[in-house]
């Protein structure tokens, strides 16, 4: 099975989907349908690993924090434009909360290399004109909702033609 572990902010969903409706409109785009940050993917996962992974994560401890929507931007460059993901700040929080997890899962899995705090928007096929998309992009603004995160999530991923379904397969609330 497929895993990933996240921070879930479907709760923001109608914000999203608005931002979704400001992108511009002369690239082909597939729009993210669920909302979260992927702190750690594991990739395929035999299912008699997911007791050995929940118990692990049982054990990593942090604060509640909070956090707001920052500026758009885009993956991997400008020149290859292949995702466009919405930041938020401050990130050092996720940043530690990542790197626990990360430590924690060392024995079992690789360490994540260039870890970015994003929320996926959309997946771009194709843009019409890069400069003209770029420009469109930047001309956004967001909103600097605050989000409070108080647990991470253990979610099962599967892949169909009508995108992915999510199963939440464990929640690991904050110490407090």
């Amino acid at each position: 099975m497929r895993l990933f572990i996240a921070i879930d902010f479907n709760g923001l969903k109608d914000d999203f989907v608005a931002l979704q409706k400001s992108l511009p409109k002369n690239a082909k785009l597939s729009l993210t349908k669920s909302f979260h940050l992927t702190l750690k993917f594991l990739g395929e996962v035999q299912p008699d690993k997911v007791d050995e992974i929940v118990k692990i994560l049982k054990n990593v401890e942090f604060e509640p924090f909070s956090v707001f929507l920052d500026s758009i931007g885009i993956f991997p460059t400008e020149n290859y434009i292949r995702v466009v993901w919405i930041g938020l700040s401050p990130d050092d929080k996720i940043l530690e909360l990542q790197k626990s997890i990360d430590e924690a899962l060392k024995p079992i899995f690789k360490k994540e290399k260039d870890f970015k705090a994003h929320i996926t928007l959309a997946r771009v096929k194709y843009p019409e004109n890069k400069k003209q998309f770029l420009w469109q992009l930047k001309k956004i603004k967001v909103e600097n909702k605050k989000i409070e995160v108080k647990d991470f999530r253990l979610i099962k991923s599967a892949l169909t033609p009508k995108g992915p379904i999510y199963e939440v397969l464990g929640i690991f609330n904050s110490v407090q």
